[in-house]
């Protein structure tokens, strides 16, 4: 499973991206309002994975901040959404907005979303509206799920060890976004100075 990469942005085809890593192109799905926060085709980026294995290929969608990606393993969950109409979802609303519309019960807004029907926005008002609640006001994860614990739990994704996780974090500020922490304790796992 990959759980992040990265590499160098050497093509943006909105939603696609391709992201060489080690001379290997990857090729990426992301909502369109993340690509649009992407560097410039030629810079380095991180972005974190949900990969999905199917019969035909393994497909890659790629996020900005563990927020994103939460949230659209969240959409899988729900009965009759996939990739693409989660992708649809986070492409055309921000998480803040997301959470908004889940937690006031707002199926009608949801329905201006491509793909999403009448009834899909009700059932994920309906199935949604108590696991939104792993979410903050800010539309970021509950305070329950620190940076830091994110943090942890992307590293053990990438293959280390629990203890090894904890000993990179400890020398890092914990006030950073797990995104950024993960970057950091990767340069300090690599040798590098923070």
């Amino acid at each position: 499973m990959i759980g992040s990469l990265r590499g160098r942005i050497v093509l943006k085809a909105p939603p696609r991206v391709v992201l060489e890593v080690s001379g290997v192109g990857y090729e990426i799905e992301m909502p369109l309002l993340s690509v649009t926060r992407l560097p410039p085709v030629g810079a380095e980026t991180f972005l974190i994975i949900h990969d999905v294995v199917r019969e035909e290929g393994t497909l890659l969608y790629g996020f900005i901040d563990e927020t994103e990606r939460v949230l659209f393993r969240q959409l899988l969950r729900v009965n009759g959404i996939g990739p693409k109409v989660a992708l649809a979802i986070l492409s055309s609303l921000p998480v803040s907005d997301f959470v908004r519309i889940i937690r006031d019960r707002d199926a009608t807004l949801l329905t201006r979303v491509p793909g999403v029907g009448k009834k899909t926005a009700e059932r994920l008002v309906l199935e949604l509206k108590d696991r939104i609640q792993d979410f903050a006001a800010s539309g970021g994860p509950a305070e329950a799920a620190s940076s830091r614990d994110q943090a942890v739990s992307g590293l053990i994704a990438l293959g280390y060890r629990r203890e090894e996780a904890d000993r990179l974090l400890a020398r890092l500020d914990p006030a950073l976004p797990a995104t950024d922490l993960i970057r950091e304790a990767l340069k300090l796992a690599f040798g590098g100075h923070t």
